[in-house]
């Protein structure tokens, strides 16, 4: 059986496991508040009435394309980019290119930087394996100039984060909306979180700290995920109610 993504690329160890997950989604929630498309994602209403619930959303489409064989895989794609065109329909208008670019770009750079600061460095060709997985999404997508190899990623990465991210109303109401459904406390882990994997254009455009308060902790939660305690540490993190959401991150496909 032919999968989306090989059983042994790193992607697959990437997006396999909770904890990296939701350090991914910590940093892509800092970087959506400021993205200057990010009024797209307030037209349907979805993302500043459940912030949390479109997590998780967007997590099971991520983990369908690459936890599927091929064929699935594109039917998710193709039923992303369905949902995609009938936002741009009702809006009467397109998403720009380089929005969509964004988002790839987002998941591409996290998924790095979450990985190397939870588990290990990884090596240039298993880079360029995580920008290859995302640029077949965003080929089956329909978007253009995307980057062929890391290095040329890279310099696009930084354009894009010079260029499109700004501190808006949208900002603000969007942080406030994290702060409520996470509550004070689980909120200010978030931050933590977020300085220990943004870049600095996120940390300076929303007045972080550069050095994380979780960083001396992190070989904590290496122990206490190596003795099979890491949940403990995931219940502080996310509300009782998303427990088996949470729970089921770790279910690794066959």
């Amino acid at each position: 059986m032919e999968y989306f993504v090989d059983k042994h690329s790193v992607v697959r160890q990437i997006w396999g496991k909770g904890d990296t997950i939701l350090f991914i989604f910590a940093g892509a929630s800092a970087e959506f508040a400021l993205n200057k498309a990010v009024d797209w994602l307030y037209f349907t209403g979805r993302l500043p009435a459940d912030p949390l619930g479109r997590l998780f959303s967007t997590v099971s489409y991520a983990r369908a394309i690459i936890f599927s064989e091929k064929k699935s895989a594109l039917l998710a794609i193709d039923a992303m980019t369905a949902i995609h065109a009938g936002v741009e329909a009702k809006r009467g208008a397109s998403i720009p290119d380089w929005a969509y670019r964004d988002v790839l770009f987002m998941l591409i750079d996290y998924s790095i930087r979450v990985f190397e600061v939870l588990e290990r460095e990884l090596s240039k060709a298993e880079k360029q394996e995580v920008l290859e997985v995302f640029n077949r999404v965003g080929s089956r997508m329909g978007v253009k100039e995307l980057p062929d190899t890391f290095e040329v990623w890279e310099t696009m990465r930084q354009g894009h984060l010079n260029q499109n991210l700004q501190y808006s109303h949208y900002t603000d109401n969007l942080i406030s909306q994290y702060c409520k459904h996470l509550g004070v406390v689980r909120y200010r882990l978030l931050l933590e979180a977020q300085v220990l994997v943004v870049p600095q254009q996120v940390r300076a455009l929303l007045g972080l700290r550069s050095i994380s308060l979780l960083k001396p902790m992190i070989w904590l939660y290496k122990l206490t995920r190596s003795m099979k305690f890491d949940w403990l540490l995931r219940d502080l993190i996310m509300p009782y109610r998303y427990k088996s959401e949470i729970k089921a991150l770790d279910s690794l496909p066959l």
